[in-house]
């Protein structure tokens, strides 16, 4: 026996010292691997099939097209939902009309022009010691801090070129006292196109379709 030869083996596997015995790998065992191998790759394929399923029916493919959608920040004051309140109409607006003026009859032919005109009238007469003379403009609208953007600049249609202040009273009434500057009210055309365009919101401004302005 040679030297070579494993302790215990003979036969065929006994190592002569010029011949070796040929050893085969068993077929059972690599079919095993062969079979291990498919396998794996079997459940690989079925878990990503699985997975693309589950992107299908949960949306997983949203984030992707919202990736490509570029949100543009909305302004502050500017919610596209927001209106303004509509103004009150003159038929609702009750309007003193008093003369700080030396001319006589300037309230009463201004009170009766204002009625042809819609709006209501209440006291008619000569303005209170605080403004009788002292208003050197044509006029002066006077009313509560609540008609500051609500019959205020409704009456302001009429005198396009009188000044506007707020004090404190009770009530909604506002006062329209005649300056010294005053001639007559605005003509009822030009009146009527300011009022028209008073209750003509301005159009939303329109964003762009690829940037955010």
């Amino acid at each position: 026996m040679s030297m070579l030869t494993p302790p215990g083996m003979g036969g065929k596997y006994r190592i002569t010292g010029d011949k070796y015995p040929r050893m085969r790998r068993s077929r059972r065992r690599g079919r095993l691997v062969l079979g291990v191998v498919a396998s794996a790759a079997a459940l690989s394929l079925v878990g990503w099939g699985t997975l693309q399923l589950i992107d299908v029916f949960t949306g997983g493919g949203d984030q992707a097209s919202a990736a490509g959608t570029k949100n543009c920040p909305t302004k502050a004051g500017a919610s596209p939902s927001a209106s303004a309140a509509p103004l009150p109409k003159p038929g609702q607006i009750t309007v003193n009309v008093l003369n700080a003026t030396p001319r006589g009859g300037l309230a009463k032919k201004t009170a009766d022009e204002l009625k042809k005109r819609g709006f209501k009238i209440g006291d008619v007469g000569n303005a209170t010691a605080t403004y009788d003379k002292k208003v050197k403009g044509t006029g002066l609208l006077l009313g509560p801090a609540s008609a500051l953007k609500t019959s205020l600049p409704v009456l302001r249609t009429q005198l396009a070129s009188a000044e506007t202040r707020t004090d404190v009273r009770k009530g909604a009434e506002v006062d329209l006292i005649i300056g010294n500057g005053f001639k007559t009210l605005s003509s009822k055309a030009a009146a009527d196109k300011a009022l028209a365009a008073l209750n003509t919101p301005a159009p939303a401004p329109t964003a762009s379709k690829n940037s955010c302005g």
